[in-house]
């Protein structure tokens, strides 16, 4: 039992920190280009693709990969017929958690996997969820690092990247494409609560104490990392949810980082 129960830990902590990584890459360029509610826009896209695999007696995770990507693809649509983004992402919102709602209605039986869906439970991850995870890792950091120069003159400024003839749309279709399948495969994993969190709140950190792109990247994944860690070993040796002793520790370390003076721009 007590081997049964390390493995379980283990498991979860390699997990945890792979998420942390992926999480603060994806929370960089998500805050750099002020589109924070698309991470909450792609989430309940995502309960449309699961409503829909319950309802066809298919994997729900790969249909919500689909309707996220989907969604994602969307919002750049809608975006590109001068409609606001937050508005576009409105509408995929909507629509993701009125069809989920739709077709679960319509489904036969019981769904047991929403509760994970909503909260998760990170020692529930298991060794093929790593194997999956570390693969897509991995082709998010090449990704990143291919196209690293592109992906910080969009952030900060599109228009100008435009001037400079960089292929801005098939970037932001590549970004929002990995943004999609790395919300569904964190959510699978950790739940909606702590997905929000971890994209957002050590990015935000990390902008009270730095100007530059690289390292408020850095800056995110060491956060996220310690926070994530920390956060897993006070739940498990406290015996309470492990996504909400995260969430906690990120908005202490959050508050306590604001409580710090401020850093004045440096010249680059």
């Amino acid at each position: 039992m007590e081997i049964l129960e390390y493995t379980f830990f283990q498991n979860a902590l390699l997990g945890i920190i792979l998420i942390a990584i992926t999480s603060a890459i994806i929370g960089t360029y998500v805050v750099t280009r002020r589109m924070v509610f698309i991470a909450g826009g792609i989430t309940h896209t995502c309960f449309g693709g699961l409503g829909l695999g319950y309802f066809l007696s298919v994997n729900p995770i790969l249909m919500a990969i689909v309707f996220a990507i989907a969604g994602a693809l969307g919002v750049d649509l809608l975006a590109s017929k001068n409609i606001r983004k937050d508005s576009a992402i409105a509408v995929v919102w909507a629509l993701g958690m009125a069809l989920g709602i739709l077709f679960i209605f319509m489904s036969s039986g019981f769904v047991p996997e929403l509760n994970a869906f909503l909260f998760g439970n990170v020692l529930a991850i298991s060794l093929s969820d790593i194997c999956l995870f570390l693969a897509f890792t991995l082709i998010l950091l090449i990704v990143f690092l291919l196209l690293y120069k592109r992906i910080v003159a969009i952030s900060f400024d599109e228009d100008f990247a435009r001037t400079r003839h960089l292929p801005v749309t098939i970037i932001n279709t590549v970004m929002s494409v990995l943004t999609a399948v790395a919300i569904v495969l964190i959510i699978k994993m950790i739940g909606v609560m702590l997905l929000v969190s971890m994209i957002t709140l050590p990015v935000i950190s990390a902008e009270k104490r730095t100007f530059r792109y690289t390292s408020l990247l850095l800056f995110s994944i060491i956060t996220s990392i310690i926070t994530s860690v920390a956060g897993l070993f006070a739940a498990y040796f406290l015996s309470v949810p492990a996504s909400a002793t995260i969430v906690l520790l990120q908005c202490l370390t959050l508050l306590l980082i604001s409580l710090l003076p401020t850093p004045s721009p440096s010249r680059p």
